[in-house]
């Protein structure tokens, strides 16, 4: 498991898509929990360290994953110096901090970990420890938001009716290509001309039919390959090794994906 506690006195750079920043701040307000569905590097991550650090308040992030266990995210008891001692986990500690705990992927955790999350995400805001008997009931400050990419949902992964209703939601998309452009160019520092190139592959990739992808280019991978391009790299090399060969595994769909930045990026 990731788990990171973030205290950031400046938020970071996040361009708004539509009105999520006054959704998130009435969410908050209303100390309601948050669900954020996008694909993978749409800005879901960056957008809740910039409400975090907007409203001041410490952020615990969890990446999730197959293995990830209720105890994983509440706590457990560990042996120290001869004795057991109890630590929190990441929900717990945000708990008792009044801090924002974000999930990540949440349907990548196993089942019966969201069960944890039930009678923190309606209007008891409380968290019971079974193992030490103790029942946090969530400060004012406290806020919880999860995530995931509905585009990976299938019958085995996807969220209950009896969870995803507990929470107040949104979507995330890619960006249009204006605000696109504009979060490329602030991110690495390239030149307007080089992040509307960048931009106009990923359109042109994201609308390919008869490849085999399972997911478009992702800003973050845009943001990456200006970085590449912003220290030196050629643009086609920093292209390949960005974008191209994250996004697939086969050499004849790679082959096609690098013909189609070919023509994108001749200058």
């Amino acid at each position: 498991m990731l788990s990171d506690v973030i205290n950031l006195e400046q938020p970071p750079f996040y361009q708004p898509q539509n009105n999520e920043v006054v959704i998130f701040e009435h969410a908050y307000k209303n100390q309601l929990p948050l669900l954020i569905k996008g694909p993978t590097g749409c800005g879901k991550t960056r957008f809740i360290e910039h409400m975090a650090a907007k409203l001041n308040r410490p952020l615990y992030t969890v990446a999730c994953h197959d293995d990830l266990t209720a105890a994983d995210l509440v706590g457990r008891h560990l042996i120290g110096d001869g004795e057991m001692i109890w630590q929190d986990g990441p929900l717990t500690r945000a708990v008792r901090e009044g801090a924002i705990c974000y999930l990540d992927e949440i349907v990548e955790a196993r089942k019966d970990t969201t069960v944890v999350l039930h009678p923190l995400s309606d209007d008891r805001r409380m968290l019971p420890i079974e193992r030490t008997g103790e029942t946090l009931r969530a400060p004012p400050g406290f806020m919880l938001v999860i995530s995931y990419n509905p585009g990976y949902q299938n019958l085995l992964k996807g969220l209950k009716p009896s969870t995803r209703q507990r929470f107040v939601a949104m979507s995330f998309d890619y960006p249009d290509a204006a605000l696109e452009r504009t979060i490329i160019e602030n991110e690495s520092g390239v030149s307007r001309a080089t992040a509307q190139q960048l931009v106009e592959l990923a359109q042109a990739l994201r609308s390919l039919q008869g490849v085999d992808l399972e997911e478009g280019v992702s800003t973050r991978l845009l943001v990456y390959c200006a970085g590449l391009i912003a220290s030196g790299l050629d643009t086609l090399s920093a292209a390949r090794a960005a974008i191209i060969e994250p996004l697939s595994d086969d050499a004849e769909t790679i082959a096609a994906l690098y013909q189609v930045a070919e023509a994108c990026l001749a200058d």
